[in-house]
């Protein structure tokens, strides 16, 4: 039975190095969305800059456009009061130019504190645009990065696979089918020592003739509690519960 219970810790240990490499793998794909994640963070700040900074150009246009219209309408209205010979249409006329240049300088108020935000979205764009083309080049490294231990992990993990069907040779088959339910359902600790005569897996405390029977190795040995396989060797503390 020791010969079974080696081919087991050397096959365990074999299945802790597949889910190690496993669980790496597994890993791979959420970290290479979060970079591409972080990347297109960045661009969509600097696009939000840029869509804010046509936002701004686009409402100082328009005040242009009011600016240029209540002008024409100050040389409208001018030519009017030249051709009036009404005092009172002359000075309604008065009124209204003098309503339009009020207008003209209250959009050129406008004006300048647009002009003056324009300023800020430029600096906002050069930063933002130097912070995702860095984001950019750096997420671009780690991706290769990435890339390349994901192949080696592949590489790895087919080479840990290739043989491992080998190493069950000489166990039997009850045994195997055993093991391998405890591997699913316990993890990668399945095979497991007694150390001061409790489980080395649940830490269950064990009678003496479990542990007796564990260091005689004639028979499979399992805890009662978990159902891990047990093992003793000569190096392990023999104390039991009393």
């Amino acid at each position: 039975m020791q010969d079974v219970i080696e081919k087991l810790l050397t096959l365990q240990d074999r299945d802790r190095r597949l889910l190690r490499v496993r669980d790496q793998l597994a890993r791979v794909a959420p970290e290479r969305q979060m970079l591409q994640d972080k990347a297109a963070g960045a661009k969509a700040g600097l696009d939000a800059v840029k869509t804010k900074g046509k936002l701004v150009e686009t409402e100082r246009k328009k005040l242009e456009l009011e600016v240029d219209s209540k002008k024409q309408q100050i040389e409208k209205y001018s030519l009017q009061q030249f051709q009036t010979k009404k005092n009172e249409e002359y000075r309604a006329l008065a009124h209204e130019i003098e309503t339009c240049r009020e207008g003209i300088a209250r959009l050129e108020d406008q004006q300048l504190e647009l002009m003056e935000q324009a300023d800020t979205v430029q600096k906002q764009i050069a930063l933002a645009t130097r912070e995702a083309e860095e984001a950019v080049k750096l997420t671009e490294g780690q991706l290769k990065e990435l890339t390349a231990r994901e192949e080696t992990l592949k590489t790895e993990l087919a080479e840990l696979e290739s043989n491992r069907e080998q190493l069950t040779v000489g166990v039997d088959e009850p045994i195997l089918k055993r093991y391998e339910r405890l591997l699913r359902n316990k993890g990668d600790s399945v095979v497991v020592g007694i150390q001061h005569g409790v489980c080395g897996g649940c830490h269950m405390k064990f009678p003496v003739q479990l542990v007796v029977s564990c260091q005689a190795a004639r028979e499979l040995v399992t805890c009662p509690n978990c159902g891990r396989i047990l093992y003793w060797t000569r190096d392990m503390d023999l104390a039991v519960a009393e």
